[in-house]
């Protein structure tokens, strides 16, 4: 199993390309299931998660080609297609739940396991079982499957005006995909209003699907009988760019991230401004600069849902207020159990401290520095925060579990030692 072994202690400085979005490469993959013809995929991350989708979609039939230029992808999903998704393959990517609404409308039918650990109740994936049945979808659960069809006789979905109970960011990509060949018109209230989605109804809009109002809570979608190809280009990461900020940020010194986008982070870069740190929006990209931990101030922060403070950025900021001056609180109220990392950066010397969904943190300041230690990766955004904190801690820091990491994020050591970090993987 991989580790990476950090020495703190170095400041950052260069250029870092930031890769395509994670959340917006696995929707648009299953995108390619609404049509018969061939959808180019550029600028799509090499992550675990990709090649766990890109198996799923080969395992119904899908033809896959990767081109020689980086994160070129084709997908041709001609009949016949099997509209199954085993456990096997799902049972470790919540975002497999993705290609249930495609399925079900292009193609009348889906078997779909029910994601690792996903039990229907309270978590998400009940929302999207709502939604389809409320464009007629037949849709039950048992074995562990989602099976879902049409009603005898109705060749395809139909529009339908849909209230989810919690704002679902898959949900949405799931409504927004079945609705583009349903019949009529489907309007998505209450839905998530994440870049990610405004990139994936682009990328539709490319297939010749009729959208409005995608970047705010209300969506209107007009059904076509079909959809064609299309070549389009995954957004930036903006968590993967908020990261770098926040590793930057900490270390001290003067980056320029290629590609990322200032509206995409706004919530994220507004703390880093008030903390100390300049953030400024250059041609082709955000250029970060900071004099290092001793001049950053703690920063209490709220995570909410887009446009709000970001969940996937909580880790990762949190890493950065412990070796800031002062104290602060971070609120999570997105997930009940995202505070695992706490523990591992406690290890490392940070103070900090959990009541339920808060987190008071007393940051280091000047009066001392992490120490670096092993620790172990929890998830994918905790093992972000490790990383930074062991950026600039004292001596060695050795991050297992890293298999997390390589979900979201592409090379991130290649990129982090290109920029001046002491950083290697190791078995």
């Amino acid at each position: 199993m991989d580790k990476l072994l950090i020495r703190g202690g170095r400041r950052l400085n260069g250029e870092v390309s930031i890769s395509g979005a994670k959340n917006a490469a696995l929707p648009e993959l299953c995108a390619a299931l609404l049509t018969a013809q061939p959808v180019m995929l550029r600028n799509v991350p090499r992550l675990r998660d990709v090649a766990t989708m890109r198996r799923l979609l080969e395992h119904m039939g899908v033809e896959t080609q990767t081109h020689g230029e980086r994160g070129g992808f084709t997908l041709q999903a001609a009949d016949p297609i099997q509209p199954e998704a085993p456990y096997e393959l799902v049972k470790t990517m919540r975002a497999s739940v993705l290609v249930l609404g495609p399925l079900l409308a292009r193609f009348g039918r889906a078997k779909v396991s029910l994601p690792g650990g996903c039990a229907i109740g309270s978590r998400p994936v009940d929302q999207h079982i709502k939604g389809l049945q409320a464009m007629g979808a037949e849709i039950v659960v048992e074995h562990g499957y989602m099976l879902a069809s049409l009603p005898e006789g109705r060749k395809r979905l139909k529009g339908a005006r849909i209230t989810t109970d919690m704002v679902t960011v898959t949900g949405t990509e799931n409504f927004l995909m079945a609705a583009t060949l349903a019949e009529g018109e489907t309007i998505l209230e209450n839905a998530a209003q994440e870049p990610e989605i405004t990139d994936l109804a682009e990328m539709l809009i490319k297939m010749g699907a009729r959208i409005e109002g995608h970047g705010s809570s209300r969506i209107r979608i007009q059904g076509v009988e079909r959809l064609d190809g299309c070549d389009h280009a995954v957004v930036a990461d903006r968590i993967e760019a908020g990261t770098f900020l926040c590793a930057v940020a900490a270390t001290g010194g003067e980056v320029l991230l290629q590609h990322a986008r200032a509206e995409h982070l706004d919530a994220v870069i507004d703390k880093l401004r008030e903390a100390g740190v300049a953030v400024d929006e250059v041609d082709g990209g955000l250029r970060v600069a900071c004099a290092g931990a001793a001049t950053l101030k703690a920063q209490t922060f709220r995570t909410t849902e887009h446009p709000g403070f970001p969940t996937d950025m909580q880790a990762q900021f949190m890493a950065l207020n412990a070796v800031a001056q002062g104290s602060c609180s971070v609120t999570e109220t997105i997930f009940e159990n995202r505070f695992m990392h706490v523990q591992e950066l406690q290890r490392l010397g940070a103070r900090i401290h959990t009541d339920g969904r808060v987190a008071l943190v007393e940051g280091l300041g000047e009066s001392g520095r992490l120490s670096g230690a092993t620790v172990m990766a929890t998830d994918l955004r905790a093992s972000a925060s490790l990383v930074i904190a062991g950026l600039v801690a004292d001596g060695e820091t050795v991050v297992d579990r890293i298999y997390h990491l390589d979900r979201g994020y592409d090379q991130m050591e290649v990129k982090l030692r290109a920029l001046g970090a002491d950083i290697e993987r190791i078995q």
